[in-house]
């Protein structure tokens, strides 16, 4: 496959996926983890959301299984934060711009797994919301953090409109999304 015959829809999720293990990295980093409890904190984060998003709707082997490419990006950004965040203080503010980017991002490409499947749009704004907020969740827990969903109304929020917006745009215009993520 060449570079310009991969779908828009596949480098929207790399995207989220290596922003997502930032901002992992970046909640571990706070935390004074050492770099392998970092790299870990960095792969829950990044591709927790879609892991649980797979097996529930029975996509198996799991999306990182089948495309390991998903593995390196997240530890080569997991190790060039880590080692950027030893050096340079980040702003906690930069960890929630992050996080709301990694969200929006997941919560888009997991409802168009779910549509792709062929699953009704209620399923998809669930897979959706569910991709998007699930890797934040296992990151907040493992850093000892009461998960930013339970905290901040609009996160939730947030995912949800999202993925409601996304599902009502694929239904009502799917010619032009599907020229998006071609």
């Amino acid at each position: 496959m060449t570079l310009f015959n991969i779908p828009f829809i596949y480098y929207l999720d790399i995207f989220g996926t290596i922003v997502f293990a930032i901002t992992g990295v970046l909640a571990a980093s706070e935390k004074r983890l050492d770099l392998f409890g970092v790299i870990v904190v960095g792969v829950v984060t990044a591709i927790g959301g879609g892991t649980i998003r797979d097996l529930v709707l029975g996509r198996t082997p799991v999306f990182w299984v089948v495309e390991s490419l998903y593995i390196w990006m997240i530890i080569g950004a997991s190790v060039a934060t880590f080692i950027v965040a030893r050096f340079v203080h980040m702003p906690r503010r930069a960890l929630l711009f992050s996080d709301a980017v990694g969200l929006g991002v997941f919560t888009v490409t997991g409802a168009q797994v779910a549509l792709t499947l062929g699953h009704p749009p209620v399923i998809a704004v669930t897979m959706g919301m569910m991709s998007g907020v699930f890797g934040g969740v296992v990151r907040d827990v493992l850093t000892n953090e009461i998960p930013v969903i339970f905290q901040k109304e609009i996160y939730a929020t947030a995912a949800l409109l999202g993925a409601v917006v996304f599902v009502n745009l694929s239904w009502y215009l799917p010619e032009a999304l599907n020229l998006l993520a071609q």
